[in-house]
This record gives structure tokens, C-alpha cells and sequence, in this order.
């Protein structure tokens, strides 16, 4: 294993071709590149500091080591891109002071099963207005929530992940204004049905989307089709509404009606008719049919006369007692009498 070591770069053929008749010190504080990828480096954290003379450093090329952790970093204050692909580093963490950092990729770490890449919130929101490419591919990310704040972003590649709501991603994605190329490929959620559709039309400026190129003809359908559907639905939610207020209404209109004066004194009218219609219908003398043998000797049909004057005498009765709210079964007297 090797440590990353002021001697190691002194020791590079590759620098010290480099450097021409300038000293060794002189050539470190001019050096602008630096690429020790595929070096097996142990311990970045404690021995990065030996590259605080490298004050306008630009690219640091790390990848496929062994790099744990990120820290001391941030005496790099010129660097724009950094490459720490293929390592073993479970946060990204001590870039705050890093504010020219435009590039960052650290997709492929090698992480202990069941482990996701994290990302320090503390250093997102220090890089949110410098930060344009991000790569985080292949490294069990479920969820984007905290990379919101990266509104300066224009490309994102976070293939091959965990990720699995269309929603979230919009809400997240709607949130970087100037997001040019997307590439998702490899995650659950570009198998839900209007993942391709929603994402272009959340995000305004892209134009490339996993690999595909977008044309404004796809798009502005999209953006159409999407207004569509919102007007449609607000119309349906106010619709909703309305006929919310209108079961409210009638149920409180419903509530109040038996307690209404004319309502109660009707109710009642009509209670006491029933009660005297039945009353009277009852104690009406019984017309007995005719007996006997009809003419010639034949049965007697029944009297249709006797049905009917009963019952017109009981609606008489029944109609004079509902239009007589004030009256009661003995006000009436004898039924004889009517």
C-alpha cells in the first residue's frame, strides 16, 4: 500500500519531466493537475495535508484506491474537479471551503453490504452555487431529497441506485433550473409508467435524458398534455368542492326543518287527521247487504254503494279534520251527525 506523500510526487517520472529547471517547490506551487489514479493510496485524510503546498491545484485525479475518508480537503481552494471514483468512501464530507469545485465524481464505492453513499449536507449547501456535475452512480442511493440545494446543477448521473418514486425525483429535479443531462439508467424507477414524460416536463431546460436526446416537438406536448390534465383536475377538485358546500347546506336545512313553526303546526294538523280519520271510519254504522235471492232467483251480486258511501263519508271526515288543526275526537260530537 502507498500513502500519498510529497515524495511520491517528487518521485514521479511523469511530474518531474514536467518541471523542467524550476526547483521542486517552485514546480509543486505551479502544478495544476495531478493524477495518482490506480495508486493503491491507503490514507488520504491524514497525509492529504501534505498537498496544502499545491494552492493552485485544479484536478485531482483519485480514482480505484483505497481511500476511506475525505477530509483536509479544503485547502485546495482552487480545485474544480475531483475524481475519487472506485474507493471506499461512505460520506462525502470536508468540502466546505472547496466554493470553485465544479465537478464531482465519486460513483463505484466500494461499500460494506446493506451500506448507501451519503452526502453531508454541510457540503451540498457549500457547493450549491459552484457545483455543475455530479456522479454518484452505482452506489445503493435511494432517495435525492438533500441534493435539492444543488440548484446549480447540470448534470446528474446516479445510474445503476435504488431509486424508486417518480415524485420525488420531480420535486427534487423541478428544483435545478439550468439541469441539462440526466442519466437514471439502471434504477427500479425507470420502469414506472410516465417516468420519461414526468421528468421532462419538471425539468424545463433538459436535453438529455438516460442517453436519449429530448426535441422541443416531444417536449411541448408533454407540457401541454401535463396542463391538460392539472386544469382537469383543478376543475374536478372545485366541482368536489361545490358539492360539499351544497350536502352541508341541505343537511343543515334538513336539521332545522322540524323545529319550523309552520312546519311543527302542519305536522301536527295532519297527525290529528289521520288520528280522527281512522277514529270516525271506525265507528261508522255497518250498512248490512242485501239478502236473499236475487231477481229470478239468482245470487245477489254485492252492493257497490255500500263500500263507496263509506269510504267517501270517511274522507269527508278525514279532510274536515285536516284543514281543523285545532280540533279533537270529542269536538266533533256524534258521527251520526255528520
Amino acid at each position: 500500500m502507498v500513502r500519498l506523500t510529497v515524495d511520491l510526487i517528487a518521485k514521479s517520472s511523469s511530474h518531474i519531466r514536467k518541471k523542467g529547471d524550476r526547483s521542486l517547490p517552485d514546480y509543486l506551487r505551479r502544478l495544476t493537475h495531478l493524477n495518482f489514479s490506480n495508486r493503491s493510496i491507503v490514507d488520504i485524510i491524514s497525509r492529504i495535508s501534505n498537498l496544502g503546498f499545491a494552492c493552485r491545484l485544479t484536478h485531482l485525479y483519485l480514482q480505484n484506491n483505497c481511500i476511506g475518508r475525505m477530509e483536509d480537503l479544503c485547502q485546495l481552494q482552487c480545485l474544480a474537479k475531483l475524481y475519487l471514483g472506485g474507493n471506499c468512501i461512505a460520506v462525502v464530507e470536508g468540502l466546505e471551503r472547496l466554493t470553485k469545485l465544479k465537478e464531482l465524481h465519486v460513483e463505484n464505492q466500494r461499500l460494506a453490504p446493506g451500506e448507501k453513499l451519503l452526502l453531508d449536507p454541510r457540503t451540498l449547501l457549500c457547493l450549491a452555487d459552484s457545483l455543475r456535475v455530479l456522479n454518484i452512480s452505482q452506489n445503493a442511493v435511494d432517495e435525492v431529497w438533500d441534493l435539492g440545494v444543488l440548484r446549480g446543477l447540470t448534470h446528474l448521473s446516479a445510474t445503476d441506485n435504488l431509486l424508486q418514486h417518480v415524485q420525488d425525483l420531480e420535486e427534487v429535479f423541478s428544483q435545478w433550473p439550468l439541469l441539462q443531462r440526466l442519466d437514471l439508467i439502471g434504477n427500479p424507477v425507470c420502469q414506472k409508467p410516465k417516468y420519461r414524460d414526468s421528468l421532462i416536463t419538471a425539468c424545463p431546460r433538459l436535453e438529455v435524458l438516460d442517453g436519449k436526446e429530448i426535441n422541443d416537438l416531444s417536449r411541448q406536448f408533454l407540457v401541454n398534455w401535463k396542463a391538460s390534465k392539472e386544469a382537469s383536475k383543478e376543475a374536478s377538485k372545485e366541482a368536489s368542492k361545490e358539492a360539499g358546500k351544497r350536502a352541508r347546506v341541505e343537511r343543515a336545512l334538513a336539521a332545522q326543518a322540524p323545529h319550523h313553526p309552520f312546519l311543527t303546526h302542519l305536522d301536527t294538523a295532519l297527525s290529528r287527521g289521520a288520528v280522527l280519520s281512522c277514529s270516525l271510519a271506525n265507528s261508522l254504522p255497518r250498512r248490512e247487504p242485501l239478502k236473499g235471492p236475487g231477481p229470478h232467483g239468482l245470487p245477489r251480486p254485492p252492493d257497490p254503494s255500500h263500500n263507496s258511501a263509506t269510504r267517501d263519508h270517511s274522507l269527508a271526515l278525514a279532510l274536515r279534520a285536516s284543514s281543523s288543526p285545532g280540533l279533537c275526537p270529542g269536538a266533533l260530537g256524534d258521527s251520526n251527525a255528520l
